[in-house]
């Protein structure tokens, strides 16, 4: 089964009754979700309220809950401790994964978004501008950093030669910003489903940042948000605007169908095998097996 995504964006209070998230909002009749069928909840109102037996039951259905800032952007995940019964070994396996292990893992990430780079801009532009070339250069854990040349090209030529990537930015940034956000969040729920713990990092080591490995793994499906964001920014370049509307064409991409090794699955299906199968290859259960990445 899908998962969905659930936004609310208005005052609005949360409670659980028979395994059911009811949403009772003023001038309104109340609605009810199942909880076993949420996977992501987005809350984006400050006058939203919730009891203590929701979140419980999110998460012990390994529900990814969003906090939205006071600009709708997403400032927090939480996340269940537990997502796996193993979680404990898998974890205690994780933190012993040796540097070989990681660098590989590392190239196949970055040589994955690389590829997802060349085909945004060949279904944008027409012409991949070598990109797939710079995939091919990507050493084991990347050393000369060929991610950060290929992106100068690809963010130049998707955008034009203006534009800056800055998670601070507003426009097309905003848009990048929460599309990636909600992304990273449907990746943590990934990993954290397999009993992988999302803070320890392959590339990305923050001692701040409690999503490392989420960071790792989301990034050769940003093309995704990209192509999304540059068919909205083509339609009106001048009203970039994270409108409900927006934000449900960007949500839109979870149940898009994306290719993973020779099947073609719902991303929000796709993903967790793709964390699968990155466990596989940290806690060496098949040393043979190559990671399985999403791919649009």
């Amino acid at each position: 089964m899908i998962k969905r995504i659930v936004e609310i964006s208005n005052p609005a209070r949360l409670s659980l009754k028979n395994q059911q998230m009811v949403i009772v909002r003023d001038g309104y009749e109340s609605t009810t979700v199942p909880i076993e069928d949420l996977g992501i909840l987005i809350l984006d109102h400050p006058a939203i309220s919730h009891t203590q037996g929701l979140l419980s039951a999110c998460f012990e259905n390994n529900v990814a809950i969003i906090i939205c800032d006071k600009k709708h952007m997403p400032s927090a995940i939480f996340m269940p401790l537990d997502g796996n019964s193993l979680h404990s070994k898998t974890v205690a396996q994780q933190i012993k994964i040796t540097e070989p292990t990681r660098k590989r893992l590392w190239q196949a990430i970055v040589q994955a978004k690389i590829r997802g780079q060349a085909k945004v801009l060949h279904l944008t532009t027409g012409d991949n501008h070598s990109l797939s070339a710079y995939a091919s250069r990507v050493k084991s854990g990347d050393p000369e950093n060929v991610e950060s040349q290929a992106s100068r090209i690809y963010w130049q030529k998707l955008f034009g030669k203006d534009f800056r990537r800055n998670p601070r930015g507003g426009g097309v940034n905003t848009l990048l910003n929460y599309g990636y956000a909600i992304m990273r969040a449907a990746v943590s729920r990934a990993i954290v489903s397999t009993g992988l713990h999302p803070s320890l990092g392959l590339h990305h080591h923050n001692q701040y940042n409690s999503f490392s490995l989420a960071d790792d793994l989301v990034e050769p499906l940003r093309p995704a948000v990209d192509i999304k964001v540059y068919i909205m920014y083509k339609k009106s370049p001048q009203k970039l605007e994270l409108t409900p509307d927006v934000k449900h064409t960007l949500l839109e991409i979870f149940a898009q169908p994306f290719k993973i090794n020779k099947s073609s699955l719902p991303l929000m299906v796709a993903l967790h095998r793709y964390a699968a199968s990155v466990k596989r290859a940290i806690c060496k259960e098949d040393k043979k097996s190559r990671v399985e990445i999403p791919e649009i």
